[in-house]
Parts: C-alpha cells; sequence; structure tokens
C-alpha cells in the first residue's frame, strides 16, 4: 500500500529533496498535503506537479495568489498557523516530514503525534525545544519518530537489530565547517557570503550558519538524547571533514557500527519514508578508492563556544535547551542581515543563557513564554 505523505516546508531544502524521492517512487508514495510560508510560486508549481489534496500557504497574504492557481485543479488551499496544524491531522496522511525550519516545527509536530501520525523528523529543533514533552508523547500516542538528520538516521541504521545490545556511547560526525582550524581573531571577520559556503553539504541558510559556528552539532547532540536515550556523556563530536562517515555506535564490548556514504540527504530522507524496507535507487555509490584518507580530530570549543554551551544547556536540561535554540535563531538572522559579527553570535546566545530564569520542569505553556521571553531579549540586545 502506498504511504501518504505531508511535507511541511516543501519549498526548502529538505522538502524539495523529499519530493525528489517520492517522484523517483510513484508506486510507493503519494502526496497528499504540501505547505510553505513564503515560496508561493515553487509551491504552486509543485502542488501542479504532484497534485496534493492539500495545500497550505503560511503568509496568509499570498493565499489569493496561490488559491486562484490551484483551485481550477480541485486542490484545497489554506493559509496561517492554525491550518498548518490542523492539516496534519488529517485522516488520509500515513507520514507527516517535518522539514520546516527553526521554532515553527514544535507545533504542527505535537498535532501530528496527537493524532497519531508517523513522523520523519528533519526539524531538529522540536527535541531541542521540547524533547521531554514531545517523546513522552509518542510513547503515550505509540508514534514512531523517525529521524531525517543525516547523524541519526545513521546512528538509526547502526541500531536496527540491535534492540538487545545497550549503547555504551555514540559519536556524531560534524565536517568543521568552512573555518575548521581558524582563530577568533579571523571570525571576527568573516561574511555571510563565506559562512554560507559549505565544503560538503548543499543546505538551506539557517542550518549552513549554524554548521559554520557547530551550533547545529550541538542542537544534534541535544536532539540524540531524545532520539536514543542516552546521557550527555554518551554523546560525542569528532570533526570528519571528509562527511563520508555520518556517525557512530559504540558497544558494551567496544564494537563501533558506522554508516557511511557520500553526503547526499536524499538518502537519509527516503530511509525515513520507507522505514523499515530500504528502497532500491540509482544514487552514486561510494568509491573507497576516491577517499584513501578519512581523517578525524577534536572540535575546538573554545574558539567555537556554541557546541559547548549546547552540552551546557543539555546537562542543565528544563528551558535551557529552548533558549539556547530561541536565542541562536536570533542570533542567525542578525548575522545574516549584518547586525552582529560572526563571533558576536556567540556572546548573544550566553547574554540569553545568563538573562533568562531557568525553569526545571517546564510544560508546553512554559516553553512557549521562553522561546517568546528570549526572543524579546535577543532582539533588544540586537539592537
Amino acid at each position: 500500500m502506498k504511504k501518504n505523505i505531508a511535507i511541511l516546508g516543501s519549498t526548502g531544502s529538505i522538502g524539495t529533496q523529499a519530493l525528489e524521492v517520492i517522484a523517483s517512487h510513484p508506486d510507493l508514495f503519494e502526496v497528499e498535503v504540501l505547505t510553505a510560508q513564503k515560496n508561493a510560486n515553487l509551491l504552486i508549481q509543485q502542488a501542479v506537479q504532484f497534485k496534493p489534496n492539500v495545500v497550505v500557504i503560511g503568509d496568509e497574504h499570498l493565499y489569493d495568489k496561490v488559491h486562484s492557481a490551484l483551485d481550477p485543479l480541485d486542490i484545497k488551499v489554506y493559509s496561517g498557523a492554525n491550518a498548518l496544524k490542523s492539516v496534519v491531522e488529517n485522516e488520509n496522511v500515513h507520514v507527516v516530514l517535518t522539514a520546516l525550519v527553526g521554532y515553527s516545527g514544535l507545533l504542527p509536530t505535537i498535532h501530528a503525534i496527537k493524532a497519531g501520525k508517523t513522523i520523519a523528523l528533519a526539524n531538529k529543533e522540536t527535541l531541542v525545544v521540547a524533547g521531554d514533552l514531545i517523546t513522552a508523547l509518542a510513547i503515550e500516542h505509540k508514534v514512531d519518530i523517525l529521524p531525517v538528520d543525516s547523524e541519526h538516521s545513521a546512528i538509526f541504521q547502526c541500531l536496527v537489530g540491535e534492540y538487545y545490545n545497550p549503547i555504551e556511547k555514540i559519536i556524531l560526525t560534524a565536517s568543521g565547517g568552512p573555518f575548521r582550524g581558524k582563530d577568533l581573531e579571523y571570525l571576527k571577520q568573516v561574511t555571510k557570503i563565506q559562512a554560507l559556503k559549505h565544503p560538503n553539504w548543499d543546505m538551506g541558510a539557517k542550518i549552513t550558519i549554524d554548521s559554520a559556528s557547530l551550533m547545529n552539532k550541538g542542537l544534534e547532540v541535544i536532539e540524540a538524547k531524545w532520539l536514543f536515550d542516552l546521557r550527555p556523556d554518551q554523546i560525542d563530536v569528532v570533526v570528519h571533514p571528509q562527511s563520508i562517515i555520518h556517525s557512530m555506535v559504540q558497544f558494551e564490548d567496544g564494537s563501533i557500527k558506522a554508516q557511511m556514504g557520500l553526503p547526499d540527504m536524499k538518502l537519509p530522507i527516503q530511509y525515513a519514508l520507507g522505514f523499515p524496507k530500504r528502497i532500491k535507487n540509482n544514487f552514486e555509490r561510494f568509491d573507497f578508492l576516491k577517499y584513501p584518507q578519512l581523517t578525524f580530530e577534536a572540535p575546538d570549543l573554545k574558539t567555537f563556544k556554541n557546541l559547548d554551551m549546547a552540552y551546557h544547556s543539555l546537562r542543565k536540561g528544563g528551558n535551557m535547551p529552548c533558549i539556547l535554540n530561541a536565542a541562536n535563531e536570533i542570533a542567525v538572522e542578525a548575522f545574516l542581515q549584518d547586525k552582529v559579527s560572526f563571533p558576536g553570535m556567540s556572546d548573544l546566545i550566553a547574554h540569553c543563557l545568563e538573562k533568562i530564569s531557568y525553569v526545571g520542569k517546564p510544560d508546553l505553556e512554559t516553553y512557549i513564554e521562553t522561546d517568546q521571553e528570549t526572543r524579546r531579549i535577543a532582539l533588544e540586545q540586537v539592537s
């Protein structure tokens, strides 16, 4: 039976690659829902090609444009945040791929879990902000959360068949980004043009900046804690510039399993959508002879403070990771608008972690209030 897919954030990097995967396997997947925030033109093109039952455009000012284009095709069109939360409850949807950027993925994911949908999670911030709440809901509603991030997909793949073998630790790999080996004085001068040139991966602007600052790896550390039920001391990070080993699991006997391959996000997307089956494809195959050396080094936590702050937030728990995430989203946007320097992003995040009140056992309302307060203080600091 075909799986009906809802793609939240279909015009972004993950969303467009997911549609490539779906287009390659029309016998396995059907597009039920497509959503985008502002890219109306691409959303219309996607809807014309894949003919979903429902489309949501987040920006309500663009509703008329999308509706007039798709109404003749008998495609239902909605707009706004509330529509985004309700479409994931559609009874025809089997899998919800959350490819939204940042905090915006939290509430739609909660609604999808409560509706009993399988979650293909490409929005790591959902677990960073409220990992305890999300995992508890998933258990309560018997919902699978399948990781789409390449590193967490790698861990997930390594754990298949290892149910009875406890994890000693996992090792998340990081490319090191475009500024690997640079010092703080160098980072003070870097531009957004330089920061947006990732050496290995083709991604959206926000995650590319996060990768350059190592915040992306910090968020992945927090996400891994919730996905795989780990302690902070069971999660290591090593810099692996070639991005061939996507991550590793070490078991109690010392054995290490690694998932390897060329840096291509379509593979973890396809694995999540097709799970538990591996689907044949024509992706480029890895050739060991083209990569005679795979190297590893420790991350520079003194220069790239974001990863260290992420570990601190994870160990502290409560609403600290929520503060970290909200401050980072404001910091990245400020950097892209040339309002703060590259190291200034870390300074802004550190300021918010110190300034916002800590709550040890937050509920959803507390997470929402923490996010709003952090953004307010961060914006005040930027201005």
